[in-house]
């Protein structure tokens, strides 16, 4: 038996009929076919299905899609966009933390979420925040050293960046 939710993913509405048992990482991507959250560990380990949920940075993996009834949710398809990405997706790049990519989303929805609650965070905080988002190719240290690049260069405050916020 298959249950209506009703959700907000990057601004758009959605009304799906989901299985009780389907994670909100699996609504995300074979129903919405939004595909930029990754399927890791589909334990909550590994950081990779990171999104926002209501603000709050969570492991989809571990969200039922009915638990997200009625919520927002932003992905990292949600930030920026084609012509203007955020400038941690741009810092990403620009510091070559994005190696094989396959943790980049999470990493990235992470650390917007650090910046957007503490925008002139210390490495060490950095570091603290990103703790449940693995990486096994780059060693974190681009990966720190970009979201310390978006801080110093916004200095607080951003004009672009995530849609519940435009």
């Amino acid at each position: 038996m298959k249950c209506l939710i009703r959700l907000k993913v990057n601004g758009e509405t959605y009304e799906i009929a989901v299985e009780p048992r389907k994670t909100l990482l699996d609504v995300i991507r074979n129903e919405i076919g939004l595909t930029g959250t990754k399927k890791g560990c589909n334990m909550g380990e590994c950081g990779a299905c990171t999104v926002l949920l209501d603000g709050k940075a969570v492991c989809s993996c571990l969200v039922l899609g009915v638990e997200a009834d009625r919520r927002e949710v932003i992905t990292i398809e949600g930030l920026g966009n084609g012509v203007h990405p955020d400038p941690l997706q741009e810092a990403f790049v620009k510091h070559g933390a994005i190696q094989c990519g396959f943790c980049t989303p999470g990493m990235i929805m992470t650390a917007r979420k650090l910046l957007d609650e503490n925008p002139s965070p210390s490495e060490e905080e950095v570091r603290e925040a990103i703790c449940g988002n693995l990486c096994r190719c780059t060693g974190y240290v681009k990966i720190v050293e970009a979201v310390l690049d978006v801080a110093r260069s916004e200095k607080g405050g951003r004009d672009a960046g995530l849609l519940s916020h435009r």
